[in-house]
C-alpha cells in the first residue's frame, strides 16, 4: 500500500486511533459549532448502548488495536462514570495506549477520576478556557477560577497530575491583555501544573450566536498579540510548541492528535464522528456518522450503518492535506514535498519559514514564530 511522502518519511507509523463523540452538554457555549446539545440528556443510556454496539460491530470486522483513544464532545465528563468505562472497556487497546477524556473543571470529582484511572484513562483534557470571571461569563462557561485549582489538585490526587492538559481560548471581546496574562500565569501556577497546554484563538463560527453578533467578533491583531504572549510564557516555563496551538513538556505530547496531523488511521464512534482509513494506491477513505443522536441511536438499533457521508481521497488530495497538516507542526515538511518551490525564497526572505535539517535526508521547511501567525497564507503560497 503506497503512502504519501509525509507518511513514508516517518520512521514508524502513527498508530491507530479511536475517537468517541459525546454530544451532550449541560449548557451550550454560544461560540460552539460542534454537534452538541444541552436538552437531550435523557438520551444518554440509549446513546451509550448504541456506541458500544457500533464498537462491537467494528471489532467484529477486525478493527486494529487502538494505540490512542479520545473521548471528546460535547462534554464527556457528563456521562456517568460507569457508562464511560463500559464504552472504554469495549475498545480493544494495545499495551501502553493513550486514553484521553475531555473534562469540565466542575466535574473533576475524586470518585469520577478514580473510576477513569482504574479503567485505563491516562490523560485528562481540562476545559479551562480562561481564569477571568468576566471572560468566562462572556464565553458562557459555568465554572469559576477556583474550580480549576480544585480540579488540578483532584487530578494530582488521582494520579493523573503528571499528564493532564489544559485548554484555553483567547480573543473574546472584553478580554484585556492583563486578563490573558493572568490566565496563562494562573495555569502555570496550578498545583500540579499541566503537562500540556492547548491555546486556541476564538473563532466566530457561522450559525452560532457569536457568529451572528459582529460586535463580539474577535480582533485579529489582538489575537496575534495574545498568541505571542502565551508562546513566550510557555517557552519560559519549559514547554515546547509542537503544533501551532499546542505546547507540552518533554514526553507529554498528545499522541492521538499527532495521529491526526500525520494522516494516520482512526475510527470514530457516535453521532457526527469521523473515521479515516488508508486505501490502495496512496488514497484513503474518510467518512462520518449522521449528526443527531436520535437518528444515530435509531440507525444502530436496527442494525443499519450510521454513516451519513463519505469522501474518497486520491493521492494528490492527500499530498495537499499532508502539507497543510505537516506545516502546522514543529516537524514541518520536506522541501521536496513543497509544490511551489518558487515561493519558498520569498517566504524565507519575509521570515515566515526557515530551513533546517530533519532526522532523515534533506532539508525541511518549518514555520517561524511570525509564520505561525500567518500559517494559512504561508500554506497557500507553498501550494501555489
Amino acid at each position: 500500500m503506497a503512502a504519501p511522502p509525509f507518511l513514508a518519511s516517518r520512521p514508524e507509523g502513527p498508530g491507530f486511533g479511536v475517537y468517541v463523540h459525546v454530544p451532550f452538554c449541560a449548557r451550550r457555549c454560544d461560540y460552539c459549532a460542534f454537534a452538541t446539545w444541552d436538552d437531550r440528556l435523557q438520551l444518554v443510556p440509549d446513546y451509550c448502548a448504541a456506541v458500544r454496539a457500533e464498537i462491537a460491530r467494528a471489532v467484529g470486522e477486525e478493527m486494529p488495536l487502538a494505540t490512542s483513544v479520545f473521548f471528546g464532545g460535547g462534554t464527556p465528563s457528563l456521562l456517568p462514570p460507569d457508562q464511560l468505562v463500559a464504552i472504554l472497556d469495549a475498545i480493544p487497546r494495545g499495551e501502553g495506549s493513550e486514553v484521553t477524556v475531555e473534562c469540565n473543571p466542575e466535574h473533576a470529582e475524586p470518585s469520577r477520576l478514580g473510576a477513569w484511572r482504574r479503567a485505563g484513562v491516562t490523560r485528562v483534557s481540562l476545559g479551562v478556557q480562561s481564569l477571568s470571571t468576566s471572560v468566562l461569563d462572556s464565553l458562557g462557561r459555568r465554572h469559576d477560577p477556583g474550580s480549576v485549582r480544585w480540579a488540578a489538585r483532584a487530578l494530582g490526587d488521582a494520579g493523573l497530575g503528571g499528564s493532564y492538559s489544559v485548554d484555553l481560548i483567547f480573543g473574546a471581546v472584553g478580554e484585556r491583555p492583563a486578563d490573558w496574562q493572568a490566565t496563562v500565569a494562573g495555569v502555570l501556577a496550578l498545583d500540579p501544573p499541566p503537562a500540556h497546554v492547548s491555546a486556541y484563538g476564538l473563532i466566530a463560527e457561522p450559525g452560532t450566536p457569536l457568529g451572528s453578533d459582529p460586535a463580539r467578533h474577535p480582533d485579529a491583531d489582538d489575537q496575534a498579540d495574545k498568541y505571542l504572549a502565551v508562546d513566550a510564557a510557555l517557552a519560559s516555563a519549559g514547554y515546547s510548541w509542537y503544533e501551532i496551538s499546542n505546547w507540552s513538556r518533554p514526553g507529554a505530547t498528545c499522541r492521538h492528535n499527532q495521529l491526526y496531523w500525520a494522516q494516520g488511521e482512526y475510527r470514530g464512534f457516535g453521532c457526527a464522528a469521523h473515521s479515516h482509513r488508508l486505501a490502495g494506491g496512496g488514497g484513503a477513505r474518510r467518512w462520518w456518522n449522521v449528526r443527531t443522536p436520535e437518528r444515530y441511536i435509531r440507525l444502530v438499533g436496527r442494525g443499519d450503518d450510521p454513516a451519513g457521508g463519505e469522501e474518497l481521497l486520491g493521492p494528490d488530495v492527500r499530498a495537499v492535506e499532508a502539507l497543510e497538516l505537516g506545516l502546522r507542526t514543529s516537524e514541518g515538511v520536506a522541501v521536496a514535498e513543497v509544490p511551489s518551490a518558487g515561493q519558498l525564497g520569498l517566504l524565507l526572505d519575509l521570515g515566515l519559514v526557515s530551513l533546517s535539517r530533519g532526522e532523515g535526508a534533506g532539508e525541511r521547511v518549518r514555520l517561524t514564530l511570525r509564520g505561525r501567525l500567518l500559517a494559512t497564507e504561508v500554506t497557500l503560497r507553498l501550494l501555489g
